[in-house]
C-alpha cells in the first residue's frame, strides 16, 4: 500500500505501550510491570495507580531489574521489564543473556527512549548499540515498532508469546503509518510503498523518514519500495531477498550504529542469497554527540532528502 506521511500529529509510542499494558493487566492478573526508577519515563504512572501491587520498582539497579523479572516469570507472572534502553541492555546484558535468553524465561524486555532520544544527555545515554547486543542472543526476538499502532500490536503479541522478547521504543514522536487494524506478526515486514527501482528499509523512528524519502524519489521519477522491518530478529529473509531481486538495490536506515544493527542484519541476508548494491545509513561507528534526536539523525545523513540522494546514487551502481 502507499501510505501518506504526515508531518503533524506526531505520537509518542510510549503512550500506546502504557495504554495497552494497562488493558492487558485489567484482563490478566498475571501481568506485572518492573522498572528501574523509571515510572515516569516508562509512562507507568497510571499503571501504578491502577495496579499498585503489580508494579515493582527496583531503583537504579538494572541487573537486579532483569533478575527480578526472571524470577517473577519463573513464579508464573507475566513481567514487562522496563527501563532506558541504554542501561537495560548495556548494564544488564549478562543477566539478559543468562537469566532471560539462555533460560528462555517468559520476560518482555522493554527498552525505553532508545536510539538518540535522550539527545542532550549525550553519548552515555544514547542507545545505539542495543540491536547489536540483543540480536545475537538465541531465543530473543528483537522488535522496533514504527508507530503507536504497531507498538500496541507488538505489546499484545508479546503478552501472548510464550518466551522472552525485546521491544525497542523511542520517546520521539512519529506519525501513524499503519492501519488501525494492523496485527503484528513476528518476522514479517510490512510493505508501505511498492517500487521497482530501489528498496528502502527501516524500523522505529526512521520508517516515516524513508516513506518521505520515497515521495521525494517519486518526484524524480524513481519508484522506491519501502519496507517497515520491525522485527530485527528473526528478520524477514523472504522480503529482503524479493527486494534485492526485484529492485536491485537496498538502502537501510536506523537510529543505531551501522555496525551490528538492522543494516548488518539485512546485509547478511543479501550477501548469502541475493547480492546487490547496498548502503547502510546510521551512526558511522562513533560515539554520537549531544543534540536532539532529530538534529543528530539529520547530521548523520538521514534527513528524507539525504536518504533520497543516497538511494539515487546507489541506483547508478546497479
Amino acid at each position: 500500500m502507499n501510505a501518506p506521511v504526515s508531518t503533524s500529529n506526531l505520537h509518542d509510542c510510549r503512550d500506546a505501550f502504557a495504554a495497552t499494558l494497562e488493558r492487558l493487566a485489567a484482563e490478566d492478573a498475571k501481568v506485572v510491570a518492573v522498572c528501574n526508577d523509571s515510572v515516569g519515563s516508562s509512562k507507568l504512572g497510571d499503571f501504578k495507580a491502577k495496579f499498585p501491587e503489580r508494579l515493582v520498582n527496583v531503583g537504579i539497579a538494572e541487573q537486579n531489574l532483569v533478575g527480578i523479572g526472571a524470577g517473577l516469570a519463573n513464579g508464573g507472572r507475566l513481567p514487562f521489564v522496563c527501563g532506558a534502553s541504554c542501561f537495560l541492555t548495556g548494564r544488564a546484558l549478562e543477566q539478559i543473556k543468562a537469566d532471560i535468553s539462555y533460560s528462555n524465561a517468559n520476560v518482555k524486555l522493554v527498552g525505553i527512549s532508545s536510539g538518540m532520544a535522550y539527545g542532550e544527555l549525550g553519548p552515555t545515554h544514547h542507545s545505539i548499540e542495543d540491536f547489536a547486543w540483543t540480536r545475537v542472543l538465541p531465543n530473543l526476538p528483537v522488535i522496533a515498532p514504527c508507530d503507536r499502532i504497531e507498538t500496541a500490536a507488538a505489546v499484545e503479541w508479546a503478552a501472548s508469546y510464550a518466551g522472552p522478547c525485546f521491544l525497542r521504543l523511542s520517546r520521539v514522536g512519529v506519525p501513524d503509518l499503519l492501519p488501525d487494524d494492523h496485527k503484528f506478526v513476528l518476522g514479517r515486514a510490512n510493505v508501505l510503498r511498492q517500487g521497482s527501482d530501489v528498496t528502502l528499509i527501516a524500523n522505529g523512528t526512521l520508517t516515516h523518514r524513508l516513506a518521505k524519502a520515497a515521495e521525494i524519489l517519486a518526484s524524480r521519477g524513481i519508484e522506491a519500495r519501502v519496507l517497515n522491518m520491525a522485527t530485527v530478529r528473526p528478520i524477514d529473509e523472504e522480503a529482503i531477498v524479493a527486494a534485492a531481486r526485484e529492485t536491485g538495490a537496498i538502502v537501510t536506515a536506523e537510529e543505531h550504529s551501522i555496525f551490528g544493527g538492522l543494516g548488518s542484519a539485512v546485509a547478511e541476508v543479501v550477501v548469502d542469497h541475493a547480492p546487490v548494491p547496498m548502503k547502510r545509513l546510521g551512526v558511522p561507528g562513533i560515539y554520537a554527540p549531544t543534540g536532539s534526536a532529530e538534529f543528530l539523525l539529520d547530521e548523520f545523513g538521514m534527513a528524507p532528502s539525504a536518504i533520497a540522494d543516497q538511494a539515487a546514487s546507489l541506483i547508478m551502481r546497479k
